[in-house]
């Protein structure tokens, strides 16, 4: 264990909240792997180490809840490899460091275009989860993307949609939310998909259609896209 590592478990130990850490169960966190960090405490120490990604690397082995978290606060996207990244999101096991490293670091590789194909068709559920996460990350984080570069994205969350796993089909809801509140070209896009998805078979793709329409047809959604 390198003097850096060391020197961050042990702030991390210091601020521990063992009645956090225990309520993190319910989110498949072992609690004596979790400290009870908040991810505010863990951004203003990201801050603190600045980007070095063999010491996110050591926090992602190391094995805690906070650790893998600090890990894509502080890995540099210019520096993480494909294969690593593959590693990291094989060992996903909860909903927050699979979306937080989808915002944080993977959303800034060079390669985040091609990451949703990589994963989505993966049997595991974080895997997969996190396959269409990057859609809502690019849609939301990438200023340079045009409204035809998510165009390749639709049929895989059509497809998709009727994985009845919780953490795949709140991220399909989520994606259909997102691409549909922030254009106004995939917006009726984003509502013809949800009337199909009604017609399936499939309470999870009923459910996540039916959730995305009560937002994309309130009266903010509607003023937003001048619709």
């Amino acid at each position: 264990m390198s003097d850096k590592l060391s020197d961050i478990l042990g702030f991390l130990k210091e601020r521990s909240d063992n009645a956090k850490a225990k309520s993190l169960s319910h989110f498949g966190v072992e609690a004596n792997k979790a400290y009870g960090i908040s991810m505010p405490v863990l951004r203003k120490l990201a801050k603190e180490i600045g980007k070095d990604t063999p010491l996110a690397e050591e926090l992602w082995n190391e094995g805690h809840h906070e650790g893998k978290l600090l890990a894509g606060l502080i890995a540099n996207p210019k520096e993480v490899t494909l294969e690593q990244m593959d590693r990291w999101v094989n060992e996903i096991y909860s909903w927050d460091v699979c979306d937080q490293l989808c915002i944080n670091l993977l959303v800034k590789i060079d390669a985040r275009w091609t990451l949703t194909e990589r994963w989505i068709h993966n049997e595991s559920e974080y895997v997969r989860r996190a396959g269409i996460v990057m859609i809502v990350a690019l849609r939301i984080h990438d200023k340079k993307a045009e409204d035809k570069d998510f165009e390749p994205f639709f049929p895989l969350l059509k497809k998709y949609a009727t994985d009845e796993r919780n953490f795949v089909k709140k991220a399909v809801n989520w994606a259909i939310r997102e691409l549909g509140k922030r254009s106004v070209n995939h917006y009726p896009i984003m509502i013809s998909l949800c009337n199909e998805l009604l017609e399936m078979d499939s309470k999870s793709a009923k459910w996540s259609a039916s959730d995305a329409l009560r937002e994309l047809k309130s009266e903010k959604i509607k003023t937003r896209l001048a619709i």
